[in-house]
């Protein structure tokens, strides 16, 4: 039993700022994603193959807040944020604050596989990249004029915008199991629409925005990184499996729509335990998500009621 879910971001999600044909587009952009990270696991591939491949797909779609279409800090620059982690291993990889880096999932895995770290950050992770072979792209591959509207909004302090519009925050990320049963997770992201230079949130950080264990789930978060960082969202819901005996059902139901809450946190989840079953949680208006299975069809949502 093999299977990937998918996220490109959770937050609040006016419906009167969501056109039916941009509606379309974020869908075809997740079905892409979903179609893309299914095809390695379809074939035989690993997990982590899976999660790098639809999470890339993600990076490279503009409509998203990772990649291509980040968001602008306050000084009118993109900072990119990625982690990834091997169920069977317990091996992580991140980066963060890196703004040259076409796909920091890649970078990311690059740190997991091919250093001694877990986190590197800025010029370092930069410099590393280059030991590695990167290639390097200029800091306007990142523009988008929608993004660039939006910094102009914060910027002119629009009081009617929300720190937690999807539009202005969002994460994209995935989480596979493949035929050998081995649990990936990844995540990617630039972050939040205005924020100080420096600013890391949840993305990178493994335990709070990503965590893969073979032995309880794989999962990757999106959402107010500050409130996702102190509720360790993505080890607490592995850890509710692992020692509290409960379902991917219930953790995640616990965890997003109990602790979040508690905290003010909004956001959500796509989770996948170690029997291929996935849950999709958010507390938000909305959530841009997608998953398959073997043997079914894939499903591509944004709303709650969709």
């Amino acid at each position: 039993m093999f299977g990937l879910a998918i996220h490109g971001g959770a937050g609040t999600l006016p419906r009167a700022e969501m056109s039916e044909d941009r509606e379309r587009l974020y869908r075809a952009g997740l079905r892409a994603a979903l179609d893309a990270g299914y095809a390695v696991l379809e074939s035989g591939g690993t997990s982590l193959d899976a999660v790098t491949r639809a999470v890339v797909a993600l990076e490279d779609d503009c409509l998203f807040n990772a990649g291509c279409g980040a968001v602008f800090t306050m000084d009118g620059h993109n900072e990119l944020d990625a982690s990834i982690m091997d169920g069977a291993t317990l091996r992580a990889g991140a980066v963060a604050g890196v703004t040259h880096i076409k796909n920091p999932v890649e970078l990311a895995r690059t740190v997991m596989e091919h250093s001694d770290y877990v986190l590197l950050s800025g010029s370092g992770a930069e410099e590393f990249a280059l030991t590695r072979g990167f290639q390097f792209v200029p800091r306007s591959y990142f523009y988008t004029a929608a993004r660039w509207r939006q910094l102009e909004r914060i910027r002119g302090g629009d009081g009617e915008l929300s720190p937690l519009t999807i539009s202005h925050v969002g994460t994209v990320g995935a989480v596979a199991r493949d035929s050998g049963g081995r649990l990936a997770a990844a995540t990617s992201t630039g972050g939040m629409t205005g924020k100080r230079y420096g600013r890391i949130g949840d993305s990178p950080v493994i335990g709070a925005g990503t965590y893969a264990d073979d032995r309880s789930c794989a999962v990757s978060a999106t959402g107010h990184g500050e409130i996702f960082i102190r509720a360790a969202v993505a080890h607490d819901i592995c850890a509710r499996m692992r020692f509290g005996g409960r379902t991917l059902d219930e953790a995640v139901r616990e965890v997003v729509l109990g602790e979040l809450p508690a905290l003010g946190g909004e956001g959500g989840v796509v989770a996948m335990d170690r029997h291929g079953r996935v849950a999709m949680e958010f507390n938000s208006e909305g959530m841009f998500r997608a998953s398959r299975v073997y043997g079914g069809d894939a499903n591509v949502a944004i709303y709650r009621d969709v």
